[in-house]
């Protein structure tokens, strides 16, 4: 009953239309109150749950990220993978692919790449001769490599959904393949279908004007070598890069690209704050939420049933991979992170999985879920970048929805692809 009370609460909660953030807390105070807890030990759980030095990490990501979006970043990662891959047949679906794959490495969100990229590519991509559904498609679908590519502010999130005993900086080189695997899976994709559909090819780019064009869109770049550089060196933590990466944004922004006004400054660093305060609500009240479900012994339950369908490792990982598809529908990527990561780490692990295989497993289905209708955020952008029905945008993904299935069954049945670098650098 303790169960039904606190689950049923918050499905209650959603249903009426309660923010997700909210449904966790009010869910929480509907279970202690059942279990007849002091509501102090509830407030407890949702202070300490945001008091976590490591969780800095994410407004300075953040920031880093919509100072570069916002400063001319994305235009110039556009050109450079023009420079690269925009000459074959074909090519600016590449361009796009790889321009979310350098665009995720800095700003570390799907909605920001979607947003971004979006802007520029898809009508550029209409206007030689594209569909826009097409173009689309492979805008959002290519976004989901920001969600694998360090640095992932939801890498983050699974760290403290995992009681802060997993490395930040294990799962960011963890999702470096993964999403290049992603990036490579699209383009191959896009290839063929460019092919089929007899898309245009475009132009070499000039030697001089080509320098010019890398030489612009290597400072942003950077901002990379210099996260992963830190924290692999041991100069800083994943934590202090971020702020690093703070700095380096503003300074490359301002003072290098020069596209953005002063006075703009303080609008961008509203929004990040808005941002950022839905997260750490979020994060506090899933604290609270998750207590709940500890007392009340769930992660033990769902554990007792998984077992006792199947004691084969490939198949609960299966049943994983379909619950978290399913769900994933429904509910945006943090806060099933944060509810889901204390329920199924216990159950993994017992099973022999790595924690930080998992991690990844967990952010490719959940990656998915962007795209996928009703609370598909990505999707959302996408569609309203574009000026397209959703149902247009979804019918275009179908063959990209199968490339995503395909890499979601490589990362989770081969845990090489995620734990070969972690393993390399952090031996």
């Amino acid at each position: 009953m303790d169960t039904l009370v606190l689950l049923g609460s918050f499905f209650l909660f959603m249903i009426v239309g309660v923010p997700v953030a909210y449904a966790l807390g009010l869910a929480a105070l509907a279970g202690a109150l059942w279990m007849e807890l002091p509501l102090d030990a509830v407030m407890i759980q949702i202070a300490s749950g945001v008091n976590k030095f490591s969780l800095l990490a994410i407004p300075f990501f953040v920031l880093a990220g919509a100072i570069m979006a916002e400063g001319g970043m994305s235009r110039r990662l556009v050109a450079f993978a023009g420079v690269l891959v925009g000459f074959i047949r074909g090519g600016l679906s590449l361009v796009n692919i790889l321009a979310s794959t350098f665009f995720g490495a800095i700003s570390g969100s799907s909605v920001a790449d979607t947003a971004s990229i979006g802007s520029v590519l898809i009508p550029e991509m209409e206007r030689k001769g594209y569909p826009r559904d097409f173009a689309t498609a492979v805008t959002v679908s290519g976004s989901v490599q920001a969600i694998l590519i360090p640095p992932s502010h939801n890498a983050v999130i699974y760290s403290l959904a995992a009681g802060g005993g997993i490395s930040i900086g294990a799962l960011f080189m963890a999702g470096v393949l993964p999403g290049l695997l992603l990036g490579l899976t699209l383009a191959i994709l896009c290839l063929f279908i460019a092919k089929k559909r007899n898309f245009p090819k475009g132009e070499v780019i000039p030697l001089r004007q080509a320098l010019r064009i890398c030489v612009q869109a290597l400072w942003g770049l950077a901002t990379l070598f210099i996260i992963l550089g830190g924290i692999l060196s041991g100069v800083f933590t994943a934590t202090e890069s971020a702020s690093i990466a703070v700095l380096w944004a503003f300074f490359v922004t301002m003072f290098i690209y020069r596209d953005y006004k002063w006075r703009e400054l303080p609008k961008l660093v509203h929004r990040t704050v808005k941002t950022v305060s839905i997260v750490m609500i979020l994060i506090g009240f899933a604290a609270s939420f998750g207590y709940l479900m500890t007392l009340m012994q769930i992660p033990l339950k769902v554990t007792a049933f998984f077992a006792s369908v199947s004691d084969n490792r490939y198949v609960i990982l299966l049943m994983i991979n379909l619950l978290l598809l399913a769900l994933g529908t429904l509910m945006d990527m943090a806060p099933l992170i944060l509810i889901l990561t204390p329920i199924l780490l216990p159950l993994v692990t017992k099973l022999g999985v790595d924690p930080v295989h998992f991690g990844m497993i967990m952010m490719v289905n959940l990656g998915i879920g962007l795209l996928t209708p009703p609370v598909g955020a990505v999707l959302f952008v996408g569609s309203a970048v574009a000026k397209l029905k959703i149902e247009v945008v979804v019918k275009a993904l179908y063959p990209f929805f199968g490339a995503l299935l395909l890499v979601l069954a490589m990362v989770t049945y081969i845990p090489a692809i995620s734990l070969w670098l972690p393993g390399l650098m952090f031996k």
